[in-house]
């Protein structure tokens, strides 16, 4: 995971820019006069500006980031007005739950104002807050906000040489219980409950970090298997990080220095292993938590055992929802994006022809760019296919076959932009024949039953064979082939991609 690709170095400096956020944003909190407590809440607060706010603009994300306390602060307020209530706590914290996953349906800036919302309240079942410590910790809050922006927007801005990478945007949703966000919503509140009655018979005191567990399993899935498989990893990752908790924060006994290394060290590996691997990032998170417990004087082997029952027991409780609350299956989140992805393959032959016809006007570019992302979200999708787990060996080799074919998609598409922005290359009647035959072949693919327009082969005109026109027709003859390979795992036996996944 640690020697994985990194164009640009983009993780490594994100990575070193949170370090450097969250280091400045505890700082401050502490020259404040603030309690350790209130620390905590602002090195949380900071993390979560850093990590979540992901707006494909600059613009964007400052936007959200000076949202986050409209979104926050409420909360904090509330669960601390509600911490000695317990029935009236257990019912506003479903509430949030529910509230913040139906949220991801605005995009980008929703997840990042949920999750936010949801950790406030999180941080106070954590600190055991009362109404008393509000005004400190909302001054926390807003302190280190105010800094980890001053170091994203201004100090240390990654994408003043690097733009930040355009996420796609999920496939188009109906209203209502239809829409996916608002399924999870129902899907998340539900695991939530189990986690919180389960937990809190488990443990009085620690029971929320079931609740955190079956939380954040939700995030950044879209069906039930990458929920489970997500589920399995923060397992994994939650042993790990307890072993290691066990060997280094333990005989630690919240010595300061080596706990504050050791604290930036962990900040440092959950944004750097955050894209590659959730089981590392689960990992770094959870040695994080031991050595905050070690800080606050409180860690011992029990209390990393107890962490590890609750976990089990979130985990359990997100199975069971995506189980049997409103599922949302594989197939259908998969089958979202291969036509999306397809969509974009059709898109880059059609505006590619135009370029090379002589439009200025036509870019296959973005389209290009927007293949490689939906790949990348394709790829998240089918990895309960592929887990080496899995067991649906005929489905796991046909996912195989699919991403082995959009993938050389995406190759050829990335080569036909390149020709196409050569102002050299020259319009040539066979790239016309050969893009129709590639939206004929993606229309082939997303709808069986429709007929093939008529005159989709004809070449049209006498060709002219420039070196330009030449290796378009190559890319193109490669994005056919491509296509043909798709037609075997996407249509043989099946009407639907993946059937039954």
């Amino acid at each position: 995971m640690f020697v994985a690709p990194d164009p640009g170095r983009l993780r490594l400096r994100a990575s070193a820019r949170a370090v450097l956020g969250i280091g400045l944003a505890v700082a401050a909190v502490v020259a404040a006069g603030l309690p350790p407590a209130a620390a905590v809440t602002g090195g949380l607060a900071a993390l979560l500006a850093l990590f979540t706010v992901a707006d494909p603009t600059v613009r964007g994300q400052a936007v959200t980031t000076a949202l986050l306390p409209l979104a926050g602060l409420p909360v904090l307020a509330l669960a601390t007005a509600l911490h000695e209530r317990p029935l009236a706590r257990d019912a506003a914290f479903l509430a949030v739950v529910f509230c913040g996953v139906a949220a991801r349906r605005h995009g980008p800036r929703g997840n990042a104002l949920g999750i936010f919302a949801f950790m406030m309240f999180f941080a106070t079942q954590f600190l055991h807050a009362v109404p008393d410590r509000l005004p400190q910790l909302c001054a926390a809050v807003l302190l280190a906000l105010a800094t980890a922006a001053g170091v994203r927007f201004g100090l240390w801005r990654i994408e003043r040489r690097t733009p930040p990478p355009a996420a796609p945007a999920p496939p188009a949703a109906g209203r209502g219980t239809a829409h996916p966000a608002v399924r999870q919503a129902f899907q998340a509140a539900a695991a939530c409950a189990f986690a919180l009655a389960v937990g809190q018979a488990v443990s009085q005191e620690r029971w929320y970090w079931a609740v955190g567990t079956a939380w954040w399993i939700f995030v950044n899935t879209a069906s039930r298997g990458e929920t489970l498989v997500r589920g399995f990893r923060r397992v994994v990752g939650t042993v790990g990080g307890i072993a290691a908790g066990l060997l280094i924060a333990v005989p630690l006994h919240g010595a300061p220095a080596p706990t504050l290394a050791l604290l930036a060290a962990c900040v440092f590996g959950i944004f750097y292993t955050a894209p590659l691997s959730y089981s590392w990032m689960m990992f770094f998170v959870t040695l994080l938590a031991g050595l905050l417990y070690g800080l606050l004087g409180v860690l011992h082997p029990g209390l990393l055992a107890l962490r590890l029952e609750q976990t089990a027991v979130g985990a359990l409780g997100a199975a069971l929802a995506v189980m049997f609350v409103l599922p949302i299956t594989t197939h259908a989140a998969t089958d979202a994006w291969i036509r999306r992805a397809l969509h974009c393959v059709r898109e880059c032959a059609a505006e590619s022809a135009r370029r090379l016809a002589g439009d200025p006007a036509a870019d296959p570019a973005p389209r290009v760019a927007e293949l490689e992302a939906v790949l990348g979200r394709l790829r998240m999708s089918v990895a309960p296919l592929l887990h080496p787990l899995s067991p649906l060996r005929a489905r796991k080799a046909r996912a195989r076959q699919v991403i082995v074919a959009l993938d050389d998609c995406a190759r050829q598409a990335r080569g036909l932009a390149e020709v196409a922005a050569d102002p050299d290359a020259s319009h040539d009647a066979r790239l016309t024949a050969a893009c129709l035959r590639v939206e004929a072949a993606v229309g082939r693919l997303v709808n069986p039953a429709a007929r093939p327009a008529a005159g989709l082969l004809a070449p049209g005109a006498e060709p002219h064979h420039h070196p330009g026109a030449e290796r378009a027709l190559a890319h193109l003859h490669g994005l056919e082939a491509s296509l043909t390979a798709l037609a075997a795992p996407l249509l043989g036996g099946a009407r639907t991609p993946l059937a039954g996944a």
